[in-house]
Formats: C-alpha cells, sequence, structure tokens
C-alpha cells in the first residue's frame, strides 16, 4: 500500500532502487544533493543538476519541465553519504518562468520502487513567496534508507537552499545552475505517453500547521535541515484561486517482469554507537541527537496526520450538511458515517506508523542507554561505580530527560554540549507545573536545591582534576543539609558564603575575574594574567535568591549572567522567580538568559524545529543511594592531588 505522507513524516524504503517523479503542473528544475549525516554537502561536485545531471548513484533530468522523473541507487552512492536530497526550483521570469510556488500547483512527488509501484508519495502545500524547496530527503538510518517528507522552501530561492546545505558563494552557483535551463533548443526527449482523462489523478492537499517560535532545551550540533527554512501559510490567491488538480500525474504501469529482489527484511537490530564521529563518545552523542530527531519527527507527523483527518471531516460533514435535498431519504446520515470512517482510517493508519517507529525506537533506547559514558548516563547507571576523573573533558554532560506524551516511558538523554553557553535556573516556584502543584512550598524548594546539587556534581565530575571550581552561596544557610555532600567531600572552592558581606565577597571576586580575562582575551595577552588566578571553569550556585542581595549585588550578578558564560564562569541559579518579584523587570533580563530546568516534571521546554512541548525530568538519585558522595569524593581525592 501506497504511504500518503504529510510534511515531516518518513517511511522505511523496501528497495534502495528508486525512481522519483514529479508533477509539478509548470516548468520546474529538479536536482540533487547528496549530503553528509548533518545534511551539509562537501562541494559542488556533490550536486545534480541539470548542467551537470549524473553522480554516482544519482540522475537527474536535463532541463527544466513540468514532469520529471529521477533515477537513484542507494548502493551505488560514496559510504560518505547519508542524505540525498532531491531539490525543485522554478526557473524564474527571466527563463520564462513562474516567480514563486505559490502562484502555480502544488507539486507532487512520489517514490516508486524498480517495478514501478509507489512505495511514498507527498503533496508540497503551502508554500507562497518561496521558489526552491527540498521536496524530499533519502537519508540512512541504522544501515537502512528511509525517505522523509520535507517541503521546507525557500524565499531566497536556490541560493538560498544551497547557502543552508553549506555550499560556498551559494548565489554564483545558484546561478550558474539557472543558466543551464535559460530559453534555448530542448533535448531531444522521448514522447510523452498519452493518458486518458479517467486515468489523471486528483489529489487532495493536506493542511498543515505553521510551526511558533521556539526555545532550545538541548545544544545540538550542527542543524539538520528541517528548520532552517519556514514554513509559509496556504498559497496567496492572487491572480485567482491555485488548482491543486495534478492534471498530469500519471498511474504506475508496469513497465514489465520486474525483477527478482532480495525478501523484504524487518526493521534493523539496534547497535549502540552507530553514528558517526570520530569516538564512540562522540558516535553515542550523535546517536542521541539522532534518537530526539526521529522522535520528534515521528510524534510531529502523527498529530499533521492526525489533523489533517480531522479537518477532512470537518469539510465533509459541513458539506452534506448544506446538501438540503439528501435530508429526506436519509443519505445525509450515510455520508456522515463514511466521512467517520475515512476519518479512522487516516488516523489508524497514522497509529499504525507511530507505534511501528515507536517501537524501533525504544528497541534502541535499551541498547544505548546501558552503552552510555559517564557523563551521559543515569545516576542508576553501574558506569558510576567505577568512575575516575576523565583525564580530558566530555562533549556533554546529562541534565535529565525528555519525553513526550505519545510515549511517555521513552526517555530521550537531555545532553548539554560543554563548555556550557549559559548559566543554568533551578525553578524552585510552581510556575504551571501539576507536580510542583502537588507538592507544599518548603518540600519544593528543598528538591530544588537537590536537584541543582546533583547537577554541579555532574559537572564536577565531567571534567578533569582541577579544571572545574565550584563557589556557593547560600546567605540564610538554609541549605546546609542538601549541600552537605559538596561541603563534606571537599570539592568547593572555599565554603558556602553566608550574609549580605559573604554574597557580596563571591561576587566581587568573580566580576573582576570575568573583568581580567576579558581584558586579557581583547588584548590578546593572556601571558599577562596574575600569576595566582586559578584557570579552572568557574561555577557559582547561587541559593536562596534574592535573601541577602542588595541593589549592587544585584547587578554584579546580572552581569556574570551576561558576560561570564564567553570566559568559563557560569550561574547555576537555584530560585522562585516570584520572590524577586519586587524588582519588576529589571531582572526578566536575567531569567531569559538562563536555561531553566524543574525539580519535578514539567513540560516547558520546546524543540527548535516542530515546536512540541518536551516533558522535563530531572535526574534525580535513586532513593538511598550513595553514588553521589562516591563520586564526589573521587573528585576531591584528584583535586587535592593534582595541588600537591
Amino acid at each position: 500500500m501506497t504511504a500518503e505522507l504529510v510534511r515531516g513524516q518518513n517511511h522505511p524504503l523496501p528497495d534502495t532502487r528508486l525512481e522519483i517523479r514529479v508533477s509539478a503542473g509548470h516548468p520546474v528544475l529538479a536536482g540533487a544533493t547528496l549530503g553528509d549525516e548533518q545534511g551539509r554537502v562537501p562541494g559542488v561536485e556533490w550536486i545534480a543538476h541539470p548542467g551537470a545531471p549524473s553522480l554516482p548513484g544519482v540522475d537527474v533530468p536535463g532541463q527544466a519541465a513540468a514532469d520529471h522523473r529521477l533515477a537513484v541507487d542507494l548502493e551505488a552512492v560514496p559510504g560518505a553519504v547519508h542524505r540525498v536530497s532531491v531539490l525543485l526550483a522554478l526557473p524564474g521570469p527571466r527563463a520564462g518562468g513562474a516567480a514563486r510556488f505559490g502562484t502555480v500547483a502544488a507539486p507532487f512527488v512520489a517514490v516508486a520502487g524498480p517495478d514501478g509501484a509507489e512505495i511514498a508519495t507527498f503533496t508540497i502545500t503551502g508554500l507562497d513567496s518561496e521558489s526552491a524547496v527540498v521536496a524530499l530527503e533519502l537519508y540512512r538510518r541504522q544501515g537502512t534508507w528511509k525517505v522523509r517528507a520535507m517541503g521546507q522552501g525557500y524565499e531566497g530561492g536556490l541560493a538560498a537552499l544551497l547557502g543552508d546545505q553549506g555550499l560556498e558563494r551559494p548565489a554564483d552557483l545558484a546561478a550558474a545552475i539557472l543558466e543551464t535551463v535559460a530559453p534555448g533548443p530542448a533535448p531531444v526527449a522521448a514522447p510523452a505517453q498519452h493518458v486518458p482523462d479517467a486515468e489523471r489523478v486528483r489529489h487532495t492537499a493536506p493542511v498543515t500547521a505553521t510551526d511558533p517560535a521556539p526555545t532550545v532545551p538541548v545544544t545540538p550540533p550542527p542543524p539538520p535541515p528541517p528548520g532552517a527554512g519556514t514554513d509559509t501559510p496556504t498559497p496567496a490567491t492572487s491572480g485567482g484561486p491555485v488548482n491543486y488538480a495534478h492534471p498530469r500525474r500519471r498511474t504506475a504501469a508496469a513497465p514489465g517482469p520486474a525483477p527478482e529482489s532480495e525478501p523484504r527484511q524487518g526493521p534493523p537490530t539496534p547497535v549502540a554507537g552507530d553514528a558517526s564521529g570520530w569516538s564512540m563518545d562522540e558516535r553515542l552523542y550523535n546517536q542521541v541527537w539522532g534518537m530526539f530527531e526521529d522522535l520528534a519527527r515521528t510524534a510531529a507527523a502523527y498529530r499533521s496526520a492526525c489533523e489533517f483527518a480531522e479537518n477532512r471531516l470537518d469539510r465533509e460533514l459541513d458539506q452534506t450538511l448544506s446538501d438540503y435535498r439528501a435530508r429526506a431519504d436519509g443519505a445525509n446520515d450515510a455520508a456522515r458515517a463514511a466521512a467517520r470512517a475515512r476519518r479512522d482510517e487516516l488516523v489508524a493508519r497514522a497509529q499504525e506508523v507511530l507505534d511501528r517507529d515507536l517501537a524501533q525506537l525504544v528497541a534502541e533506547s535499551e541498547v544505548v542507554e546501558p552503552a552510555l559514558p559517564v557523563a551521559f548516563a543515569r545516576w542508576e547507571n553501574p558506569v558510576w561505580q567505577a568512575y575516575r576523573t576523565p583525564a580530558e573533558e566530555p562533549m556533554a554532560v546529562r541534565l535529565g530527560d525528555l519525553h513526550l506524551p505519545e510515549r511517555t516511558d521513552l526517555r530521550i538523554p537531555m545532553l548539554v554540549r560543554l563548555p556550557l553557553e549559559r548559566g543554568l535556573w533551578v525553578d524552585s516556584g510552581r510556575g504551571h507545573s501539576e507536580a510542583a502543584g502537588l507538592l507544599d512550598e518548603v518540600e519544593l524548594r528543598r528538591l530544588a536545591l537537590d536537584c541543582a546539587v546533583a547537577h554541579a556534581a555532574r559537572l564536577l565530575a565531567a571534567h578533569p582534576a582541577g579544571a572545574f571550581t565550584v563557589h556557593v552561596v547560600d546567605p540564610a544557610g538554609a541549605g546546609t543539609a542538601a549541600l552537605a555532600p559538596l561541603v563534606e567531600t571537599g570539592v568547593l572552592a572555599a565554603p558556602p558564603a553566608r550574609g549580605a558581606a559573604g554574597v557580596s565577597a563571591v561576587l566581587e571576586q568573580l566580576t573582576e575575574r570575568v573583568d581580567l580575562l576579558q581584558m586579557a582575551v581583547r588584548a590578546g595577552a593572556s601571558d599577562a594574567l596574575p600569576p595566582g588566578l586559578d584557570a579552572a571553569r568557574q561555577l557559582l550556585l547561587v541559593h536562596d535568591f534574592p535573601h541577602g542581595f542588595d541593589d549592587r549585588a544585584v547587578t554584579r550578578l546580572r552581569y556574570l549572567a551576561d558576560e561570564g558564560p564567553s570566559v568559563g564562569v557560569h550561574l547555576l541559579m537555584v530560585a522562585d522567580r516570584e520572590d524577586a518579584s519586587a524588582y519588576g523587570p529589571l531582572l526578566d533580563p536575567l531569567w531569559r538568559s538562563l536555561l531553566r530546568l524543574t525539580p519535578v516534571p514539567d513540560d516547558h521546554l520546546a524543540d527548535p524545529w516542530v515546536g512540541h512541548a518536551w516533558s522535563y525530568e530531572p535526574p534525580m538519585l535513586p532513593p538511598g543511594s550513595a553514588v553521589l558522595r562516591q563520586v564526589l569524593g573521587q573528585v576531591a581525592a584528584a583535586r587535592h592531588g593534582e595541588r600537591s
């Protein structure tokens, strides 16, 4: 059965020899780019276009046309290629074409196997002022290939598309490619097959919602293509309504006896570290990121498909209600029942695809989670029992888990790159969290400080001996019990600062450090720093803010939040924003500059592509576990040994 994809949805490819059919209803240029695992194209020699229509494993048409057929052999592409992006571009008015996709029929793309049968189809709706679009992406995942419906348009045209894929001088390159389809003698082509009107297919365009502006919960490797373009509103109707029919879309014709092929295999067996990278840690990091990306997109495709089914049901019900002549004989009831049955069938198909993808991700998570290194692992992972101070800083640390409501037991590690790009804020207030509303204020504040101590311990454990220093500000001494593991193991640079004087002294010391380092960096005189200056990165854990902070201390705190990360000085705030409401909007930039975390599960994080509200779960220690003190004891012993 052919899979009818919506934007963001993926589908497995049962064969590596494919034919990609494009029906645009208007002349377009069709091409393809070969990219690495992040979608970046190494150079112009990895682009197939009318001027250079053949690459290893890819052949594209040599001229702009309303219909195209691209030949792809995924076994023949180079081993370094992980993504094949199929792109469409309008030749533009200079070549006698349209200026934007919003004035022409929505392009239709189909992926067919070697026997001519369609595997997946995609109608690219929602385009308006764009003149270039990435239609499909064929990508390698765990040794097998999948197709993803992209529909990522670019108002800047082919130049913007190529630039987004990492190519140099994209404007010149785009001009050269478009020049190959300028008006002139067209090459002789095989006569087009005539298709009777009865075989012409009309394809209903699905409705998709535009993505909201998101925040970023994790620091990824180079951004993947989705999210780099712009999902635009439905096409404008200037110059008459847009016709979404596809008069040139042909039904699949059997070209003859199909060649014998190997039997279809089930999903591949997950393998830990099955991603690109120079080391196992880097491969595992990239694999976790790939799992996050796959979960985001499969959930987005499911929600989009359900929304499309509901929208189509609403339209069909409205049509039945408007036909007053059919009310008397009961035809309306039958039409409504049929419309609901079609909706249920679409939702069931979407659920089947979702369940298949989630089952594969669950299987991968069960393999990957036990293989994670210390910095990426949960506290209950046995790898912590064998902890030793690392010789070098890892790529990232785990600050919790993320999950979506479609599968709450599938948790993706929330890995944050090192060095930290901004400070952290553990919110001890209730906010809008349902879990926080079930706790009293004292318990919530205690959990927030426990969570902050666990974060500080992870950061200490992730760095080599002496490379990370932690300071603590606890003005009223209210956090003595929670801070005991840090104090008693001797990992702190000094005892927690108490009272207004202690707060002022710590802030003044760190502010001067930031000033000195910034001046040295700007002057290129790092060797001129004072000999006694601690070269380690600094973390200031602030508890019970704003108690014990005067206006001068608040100003210094804001300065550290803004300027500190660039020179290795970071904040870890434990605070309820409502407690500082007396300062009004003065502190709004402070909260916005910090990555907000919570001591209880909360769905306040959004990803940068499809705007999902991800539920965050903090990395709490197992009840009764002594692993935190064991790890901090190792950190302290290594720190003191490094000094002696």
